[in-house]
Formats: structure tokens, sequence, C-alpha cells
């Protein structure tokens, strides 16, 4: 009987594990984090394309290598907001960066401690990928924006929805009936809970991502007064 009754069991866990998705607090917290990865990573891009275009161009002048320098060192200010950011919506813990040696005073040696910190480099790296990571939110969206289509047709129809373009041509499906609206609908909470485990996967993804580039736990190795285990 104990093993009769395990398949149904496990086939029970594996529904509420599909369907679960919905009812989960971090799935909500997930798309928080992938709803604004696309402006951020605009913002981003402005700042750098700026930053390090306009330097580039003005370091003949010297006033570009400044500004390139503080691109750079205020890079560490976004990746900080960015730890925040993952600390808060996604399931991870991101520990604040404390790799910057504290030996030497003056100006020129505080901007050297920053440029020889792997943190800055590392955070600079994370905020330069973080703008891909509003392409694959845009694309997550279309589904989203398409299973509430689906799902809504009940209410509409007959209504005509655009499924995709071929050649700049449309390829429609009218739904005009009951059993079709039914379909649709179906197909809407098909396509809905494909959205929630891709966002899920997407930001499980975009975490380990941001533990590999933007967590410290390296940076104790620098810091003399913080003994590692």
């Amino acid at each position: 009987m104990p093993s009769a009754a395990r398949p149904g069991r496990e086939r029970s866990y594996s529904v509420a594990s599909l369907v679960g998705v919905v009812a989960k607090r971090q799935t909500y917290k997930n798309l928080c984090y992938l709803a604004v990865a696309f402006p951020l990573g605009m913002v981003y891009s402005v700042v750098f394309l700026v930053g390090f275009g306009f330097g580039t161009i003005l370091s003949a002048f010297g006033i570009g290598i400044l500004l390139l320098i503080g691109t750079v060192i205020g890079s560490r200010l976004l990746a900080r907001f960015e730890r925040w950011l993952a600390n808060a919506l996604l399931s991870v813990t991101l520990e604040t960066a404390d790799d910057v040696r504290s030996s030497s005073t003056g100006l020129l040696a505080t901007v050297r401690r920053y440029f020889d910190a792997s943190s800055t480099w590392r955070g600079l790296g994370f905020l330069m990928v973080k703008f891909w990571f509003g392409f694959v939110a845009i694309v997550l969206l279309v589904v989203f924006v398409t299973a509430l289509s689906f799902l809504t047709v009940p209410f509409r129809y007959p209504h005509t929805e655009e499924l995709f373009r071929i050649n700049d041509e449309p390829i429609t499906w009218t739904i005009d009936t009951l059993p079709e609206a039914a379909l649709a609908v179906v197909l809407g909470a098909v396509l809905g809970l494909a959205f929630f485990h891709l966002s899920n996967a997407f930001a499980y993804v975009a975490g380990r991502i941001a533990v590999a580039l933007l967590d410290d736990s390296s940076g104790a190795e620098a810091a003399p007064t913080e003994p590692t285990d």
C-alpha cells in the first residue's frame, strides 16, 4: 500500500509545485526586480555612455581623465544600490564591499585604492550586464500580456486576437464562440504559468550573477581587521 500511494503523492506534489508558484511571495518579489530592470539598465547605459564616451573624447584635455575616473568610482555607488536591491527582492544575501585598503592617504592614493579594489570592476561588470536584463524582462512582459489577453477573452468576445506576424502580415485568431473562448482561457492559464516559472528562473539566474559580481565574500581577505574562517 505505501508503494502504491507514493506515485499519487508525487503527482500531487508536482502539480502543487507547478501551480503553487502563483501563491508564492518570492514570485512577486522577483517580478518587481524584473519590472525595474529595463529602466535601471537604460539609466546605467546613459551614465556609462556619457561618462566613458565623453571621457575618452575629452581625455586629451585633462577633463576627460577626471570624467573617466569619476565614472568608474561613481559606479561603486550604483553597485551598492544594486546590492541592496538584490538583497531586498531576490533570495540572496550579498555582503557590502570591503576590499578598499585604507593604509595610504591623499587624493591620488584614494583613487588608486578604488581602482585596485576588485569590487569596483566586478560591480561595473554587473551594471553593464544589467542592461541586458531589461531585454529579457521585455520578452517576459510580452508573454504576460498575451496570457492576460487570452484570459480576458470571455468578457469581450467575439474578438480577434493577433498571434504573431510573418513578413509583416498578422496571423490572427477570430474567437466568436464560447468553446473557442474557453480554449483561449486554457491557453492563457498555460502561458500565465509559463510566465511565472520563466520569471522565477530568470530571477534565479540574475541572483547567481549578483552573487558572482556583487558579493564581497572575498573582500575580507583585503581587510586585516576581519579574519576569515
